[in-house]
Parts: structure tokens; C-alpha cells; sequence
């Protein structure tokens, strides 16, 4: 599986911004996108994520309320959209596919593909 991902950029605290991510090659009908991020010298964490079977998302107890995650199962694509976002969410943030997930348990999902990241930085 291919991972083209897009936005990201500087915004104010309390901004709002969008990730767009985009995958092909899939070999089965049923998948989950993933969104992570990573800041240097911490360890990567899981986001959010959505899966193409039911359409059932997961949040990170750090970003609920404030990100929203959808997709177009048609187009491959997936989306967060970021808003009120804190200096604390700046970070590179990942697009990634299990390719054969039948849900949108991130934390066991085996995240195979991986979009090349894009910056987010939120300042103060």
C-alpha cells in the first residue's frame, strides 16, 4: 500500500488545521487509517484512526473532542481535522494503513504502510 498524506502547517493556539491522507494498492476490501504523531525524543503516539469496514473511529484521550477523523472509502482517503489545537500537539504527524483490519482498535492494529509525515506546530 502507497501513503500520500498533505496538510499540516504553523497555526495559533486554538487554530484549527486539516491532514489529508490518500492510499492505494490495497489488497483487501477492509482496512484502517491511522493518524500518529511523533515529537523527537518521545515515543510516537497513536491519534486516531478509522476503519473502512463500519466506519468506527478511535481517539487518543489527548486529542477527543477536538479531532475528528473521517473518511471516503470510495476515494481511499482519509482526513483529521484538528481544531483548538494546543502547542502540545506540534508535531510530526503520520498517515499510516493496516491493510486487512476489519476495525479501528489502534492499539492493536499492525500499522504496515506509512504516509512520510508532515509538520504541525502550534504556537503559544
Amino acid at each position: 500500500v502507497q501513503v500520500a498524506q498533505s496538510g499540516g502547517g504553523l497555526v495559533q493556539a486554538g487554530g484549527s488545521l486539516r491532514l489529508s491522507c490518500a492510499a492505494n494498492g490495497f489488497r483487501f476490501d477492509d482496512y484502517a487509517i491511522g493518524w500518529f504523531r511523533q515529537v523527537p525524543g518521545k515515543e510516537r503516539e497513536g491519534v486516531s484512526c478509522i476503519s473502512s469496514k463500519d466506519g468506527s473511529t478511535y481517539y487518543a484521550d489527548s486529542v477527543k473532542g477536538r479531532f475528528t477523523i473521517s473518511s471516503d472509502n470510495s476515494a481511499k482517503k482519509a482526513y483529521l481535522q484538528m481544531n483548538n489545537l494546543k502547542p502540545e500537539d506540534t508535531a510530526v504527524y503520520y498517515c499510516a494503513v493496516d491493510d486487512g483490519a476489519t476495525s479501528a482498535d489502534l492499539p492493536n492494529l499492525y500499522f504496515s504502510s506509512w504516509g512520510r509525515g508532515t509538520q504541525v506546530t502550534v504556537s503559544s
